[in-house]
């Protein structure tokens, strides 16, 4: 534990150090700037804090459901057979997967079925952009919430169960009404890995988004991750601002994981208290 603490406050310290030049030049107006121009050396770190935040939210409400589906059906429906592993296999298969086969799938495959959509939705049919790297992420981020909710699932104990069974629950109340109230700490725990894991995704994220410094106008238009923009950006930087920019947006990321995951901490602690 202590070694963790040690790495995560190094990482921290590096991360602060290496951003001075970039925190001298442009002040805290670098956090709410709308323009990034590294030609005329100025860097607004807004339109990338706001697609973050964007593909990685939205990833996660499109995987919540599939993931609750996928830890009720395997923790309680099935949790024992041959279709039940072959299911876990797949579960951890998906996320084992490389992100960078998941940016060429949803290159070939998922683009152009967006595309489709934006085009009968009447909208620019640009087929990448932020809905498009949502999507990706959202099936990334499934096995996460997923394989921690059937373990949860498991061990609830099998007499509160028999209980409500005894009592003339249905199968399907006795998942609203004991399994899930059990769980939900652990539940809400898993949804805060797939969040941290879809923050922090680089490659994917950077194939499908547009790749574009604009603030995005709706769901579908192009846009940029912070991680997708240091990952693009970082050799190209010919100046020790434009440098420490690139830099001070990973210690933005580092700082946005961090207060999510301390705000979920809190609420996870007011769930198991009640």
């Amino acid at each position: 534990a202590v070694i963790m603490i040690v790495l995560v406050v190094g990482i921290f310290l590096t991360l602060v150090v290496q951003s001075v030049p970039s925190i001298k030049a442009l002040g805290i107006k670098y956090l709410w700037g709308k323009t990034w121009n590294p030609v005329t050396n100025v860097y607004g770190a807004y339109p990338f804090l706001l697609g973050t935040l964007l593909t990685s939210f939205l990833a996660l409400i499109i995987s919540i459901p599939f993931s609750f589906a996928v830890a009720i059906y395997l923790g309680e429906y099935n949790s024992k057979g041959w279709l039940s592993n072959l299911l876990k296999n797949a579960v951890e298969l998906i996320a084992a997967v490389p992100s960078v086969i998941y940016g060429f799938w949803a290159l070939i495959v998922l683009v152009p079925i967006v595309r489709s959509l934006e085009i009968e939705l009447g909208v620019v049919p640009y087929g990448i952009g932020i809905f498009s790297a949502s999507l990706v992420l959202a099936i990334m981020i499934i096995p996460y919430a997923a394989s921690l909710g059937r373990e949860m699932i498991k061990i609830v104990p099998q007499s509160l169960k028999e209980g409500a069974y005894a009592l003339g629950a249905t199968r399907y109340e006795v998942i609203k009404n004991v399994i899930l109230p059990y769980t939900k700490s652990g539940l809400f725990a898993g949804i805060l890995l797939s969040l941290g894991r879809a923050l922090g995704e680089t490659m994917a994220v950077t194939m499908v988004i547009g790749n574009t410094s604009i603030i995005p106008n709706s769901i579908f238009a192009p846009g940029n991750t912070m991680a997708s923009v240091i990952a693009n950006e970082f050799t190209e930087a010919d100046s020790s601002v434009y440098l420490s920019a690139l830099i001070e947006l990973g210690l933005v990321l580092f700082l946005v994981t961090v207060v999510i995951n301390m705000v979920g901490k809190r609420i996870i602690k007011r769930f198991t208290s009640e």
